[in-house]
């Protein structure tokens, strides 16, 4: 029927035969959006992208493309307060990091970032505080603030709050500012690295090694590494592929 409806080139009765079936996430409401503006009829698209929006509005999940789009034709028209609007309402359904680099970027683009970040990372906060999301790993909280660059919040909600893949992320971006604060991070994490092996187990150790290594270098301090190196591959040596992976990374 839509293959025929579209020979026919008749968008009414294709708009009517999607509409008879509007899917949950809005997909259908945004193929609908978009026959609509192939034809020309651009307010008509945003019309039924909007109602898309209304009727998912409550859905932790909604397809993406529809709120792009919408977001996209706010651009186009000049209403980035709406835009906002869209985004901010999807960051406190969604609460995580992709949601909130979307509501940054179109925040940022109206000049009104600071509030609403002020606002998003309360919620992220309270979030935090009541351990939402903790099986999924650490807050979405300290998520946020590394990407932000704030590194200087990200290390004072981590204790007792990040997971190790957001502490390797936080000591990452602060070996050159902070070396001291970063070394003690990586050598918890040489320490718990220890035990897994395999190649992607092991490549993971050199990494933090090297890491660490560099930590030292800043903090002047380069013997100390060199005996935790040496008492460390003592201690591993029976590993014949961790030696040859170290070896090959210069440690």
């Amino acid at each position: 029927m839509e293959h025929l409806i579209k020979a026919e080139g008749d968008v009414d009765a294709l708009v009517a035969l999607h509409a008879q079936d509007l899917g949950p996430t809005g997909a259908t409401h945004l193929l609908i959006a978009e026959e609509l503006e192939s034809a020309g009829r651009a307010d008509e698209a945003l019309v039924w992208a909007e109602r898309g929006l209304r009727a998912c509005a409550a859905e932790t999940y909604i397809d993406v493309r529809l709120v792009d789009y919408v977001c996209a034709r706010y651009a186009q028209t000049g209403q980035a307060a709406d835009a906002v609007a869209v985004r901010r309402d999807r960051f406190r359904l969604e609460r995580s990091l992709a949601a909130y680099r979307q509501l940054r970027f179109v925040a940022g683009a109206a000049d009104c970032w600071e509030a609403e970040r002020a606002a998003a990372l309360a919620i992220l906060e309270e979030d935090a505080r009541r351990e939402r999301g903790a099986r999924y790993g650490g807050p979405v909280l300290i998520e946020a603030l590394l990407d932000d660059g704030d590194l200087d919040a990200a290390w004072r909600e981590a204790a007792g709050r990040a997971d190790d893949r957001q502490w390797a992320q936080l000591a990452d971006q602060s070996r050159e500012t902070r070396p001291a604060e970063a070394l003690g991070v990586y050598l918890r994490l040489i320490e718990r690295s220890k035990e897994p092996t395999g190649d992607r187990a092991y490549e993971h150790l050199a990494r933090l090694l090297q890491a660490a290594r560099d930590c030292h270098r800043a903090l002047g301090t380069e013997d100390a590494f060199t005996l935790f190196l040496t008492d460390l591959r003592m201690e591993l040596k029976r590993r014949r592929k961790l030696m040859s992976i170290l070896d090959r990374h210069g440690l």
